[in-house]
């Protein structure tokens, strides 16, 4: 990651703020940018990581696994990283509607179509909380089993989906609360995405 002074500048001060946290150095290291990202300290005690999520997140990206978003934002805020290192491909489901919308939106409608072809995709839901819930639908009926799912969807109903992801057996990383956005899940990804890389070049090395 190449960094500015003024980038390194605010990541020390960011250290300092936060002090002696419980985290894995790797979880920690996703979260500080995330505070970078949005100048927001509570996003470090409200980042949930499921247990093996950023293992398997990682082997999911180095097997260039697919990635599905739900909005533009978040493909436009990943897709610089990702094709200077594992070149996962990248799908929109709100660009994606093969149908007449009724009941659902653009992107839970576009996430069913894209789950009938990549049912072992990256999730990333960082802005619609109908994809989200569509995305949780399609798991219970055992029609997908993603690789990973990230979550940062702004929620103030269906709080039950947040606790589906707590007890869930998918690897997935979630905000815990009301608050999210597409920012959020594009510096998770972009975090992990570093993260794997730097790994994966080591064991190449």
């Amino acid at each position: 990651m190449d960094l500015h002074i003024t980038d390194v500048q605010s990541l020390v001060m960011i250290d300092h703020q936060i002090g002696n946290y419980l985290l894995s150095p790797a979880e920690y290291e996703i979260a500080r940018q995330v505070i970078y990202k949005t100048a927001d300290f509570d996003y470090l005690s409200l980042l949930r990581f499921s247990e093996n999520s950023l293992t398997q997140g990682a082997a999911a990206l180095a097997a260039h696994i697919s990635v599905i978003v739900d909005k533009p934002a978040v493909q436009v805020g990943i897709v610089s990283i990702l094709q200077k290192t594992f070149c996962n491909p990248i799908y929109c489901c709100s660009t994606t509607v093969t149908r007449p919308q009724q009941r659902k939106t653009e992107a839970a409608w576009g996430l069913e179509t894209m789950a009938k072809n990549h049912p072992q995709a990256i999730y990333v839901i960082g802005q619609e909380q109908t994809a989200l819930t569509t995305l949780v639908e399609l798991i219970e009926r055992k029609s997908i089993q993603p690789a990973l799912i990230v979550a940062t969807p702004p929620t103030f109903v269906e709080q039950d989906i947040k606790q589906w992801l707590a007890t869930s057996s998918i690897p997935n990383i979630y905000v815990e609360g009301k608050k999210g956005n597409s920012v959020v899940a594009s510096t998770i990804i972009n975090s992990l995405t570093e993260l794997a890389w730097q790994e994966y070049a080591l064991n190449l090395g």
